[in-house]
């Protein structure tokens, strides 16, 4: 049984309390003394449970705190089991199928868990008038904030009200969060927040998942946030993770982060179709993702190795890929030949949409890429914040027939003067080539983000 005590002044005083089912017992009196008893019926487990939180938030207020020993989870078992294996099954089976959810807040409102009800709020707001589902999702809200202790623990509802933690809840669960601190003065702890969050019930059909900063102070590392990710139990059917989610230079510089470690996840989350990190000191190693159809890797500096990881990994589905190479100054190395797989389109059969973004060597590329086996099949073409200049854009259009399937061409924030983006303004269907930079002189041309 949770125990309580105040001690102050001439008062000594005991207060405990437990929760079993809709049945709440309270004992209280002079520390040392057996104490008065109390027992209260409710007519629902959510209503008992709602009562138990209430009074321990009133106790606290007063000055109460938990006795060394104590267990003040006295009511976490009531959410915690309420969790049925095979109605989970049943809607990891088919994830966008409602069916499934509302099964399940059937069985919920047997055990008095508040889901229940949200699962039904949120459904009804589904297929009406756009007015109607304004009042609805102001309702489902309230709801959600008036059992947030229920619904998130004390802990991830207080994240959520610092906004360290953003949440988009679906049928009663949440289906996409967003964690990382807020700001300098941030304590928050990312690593033991997205713990507790992945263990959390409410979190169990959790699709997309984004980490902003993990640390202010310091260097922003994700080494742990990586480790606590590859060890969740049972992990969510998680989609869609990015890995950087922080402005830079503003919150940080994009080569002060450490990624870390990204191998352990593969197996964990085999049906990712989105992949995305920003950050520096990235390890992919032998990638496995065969359900991966967007892959974006941001970085000030991508060493070869890392570069062949790349190109090496076999993504039957893929259609986007994305990769900044940086500068050699913040550790980019490697050229044209370490993509030779890929510009041969090995392993990506499905791959509609390429950027080559943020490289030393793109004046290169130009003249690699007309004579490449990928640029059949591509339909997007990035070759931004790179270092072309003008004869980088004479290349493109001498092959012009080779890029005219293109619908998109990007060049911006290269080092073309208005002659070189007059000269590939028609080399694809339509040309983006604005927002030049000027190199201090011949030498010093460099990829837009280092540091």
């Amino acid at each position: 049984m949770p125990r309580y005590e105040f001690t102050e002044g001439s008062s000594s005083k005991f207060w405990e309390i437990t929760l079993e089912g809709t049945t709440l017992t309270k004992r209280w009196g002079r520390i040392g003394t057996d104490g008065q008893e109390k027992v209260e019926e409710f007519d629902s487990k959510a209503e008992a449970k709602k009562a138990y939180e209430a009074q321990v938030h009133e106790k606290v207020r007063k000055g109460y705190t938990l006795a060394e020993g104590g267990d003040s989870d006295g009511a976490e078992a009531t959410a915690e089991s309420a969790v049925n294996p095979d109605l989970e099954a049943a809607i990891l089976a088919k994830p966008d199928d409602a069916k499934g959810y509302l099964a399940y807040a059937t069985w919920l409102e047997g055990e008095g868990d508040p889901r229940a009800e949200l699962i039904r709020l949120q459904h009804s707001a589904l297929d009406v008038p756009a007015a109607t589902a304004t009042a609805t999702r102001k309702k489902v809200a309230k709801f959600i904030e008036d059992h947030s202790g229920e619904l998130l623990g004390e802990s991830l509802a207080e994240a959520v009200s610092d906004e360290t933690l953003k949440l988009e809840w679906h049928l009663g669960y949440i289906r996409e969060a967003r964690l990382g601190q807020v700001d300098y003065d941030s304590t928050a702890n990312i690593p033991d927040l997205l713990a507790e969050l992945l263990a959390h019930p409410s979190a169990r059909f959790l699709i997309r998942l984004t980490l902003g900063m993990a640390n202010f102070d310091g260097e922003n590392d994700y080494d742990e946030t990586l480790e606590v990710l590859a060890k969740a139990k049972p992990a969510p059917p998680l989609r869609s993770l990015f890995i950087g989610d922080f402005e830079f230079p503003d919150e940080t510089e994009i080569s002060w982060t450490q990624v870390g470690d990204l191998k352990p996840i593969y197996k964990v989350y085999p049906q990712l179709q989105e992949l995305r990190v920003r950050g520096g000191e990235i390890g992919f190693g032998k990638i496995d993702l065969p359900e991966l159809r967007s892959f974006t890797v941001e970085t000030g500096g991508l060493d070869q190795g890392t570069v062949k990881d790349i190109v090496k990994a076999k993504w039957p589905k893929l259609e986007s890929l994305e990769v900044w190479f940086g500068q050699e100054n913040y550790g980019a190395s490697g050229g044209v030949k370490d993509l030779k797989p890929l510009l041969d389109a090995e392993g990506v059969p499905a791959l509609r949409k390429l950027g080559l973004r943020n490289s030393e060597f793109t004046d290169e590329l130009c003249a690699a890429l007309p004579k490449s086996k990928i640029l059949a099949q591509i339909e997007e073409l990035d070759l931004s914040m790179g270092t072309m200049t003008d004869a980088g854009a004479d290349t493109l259009a001498q092959n012009a027939k080779a890029f005219a399937h293109l619908k998109t061409l990007d060049v911006t924030q290269n080092f073309l003067t208005k002659a070189g983006q007059k000269t590939v303004a028609n080399v694809a269907k339509s040309v983006a080539s604005g927002n030049q930079r000027t190199p201090y002189d011949e030498e010093s041309r460099y990829a837009a983000v280092g540091e």
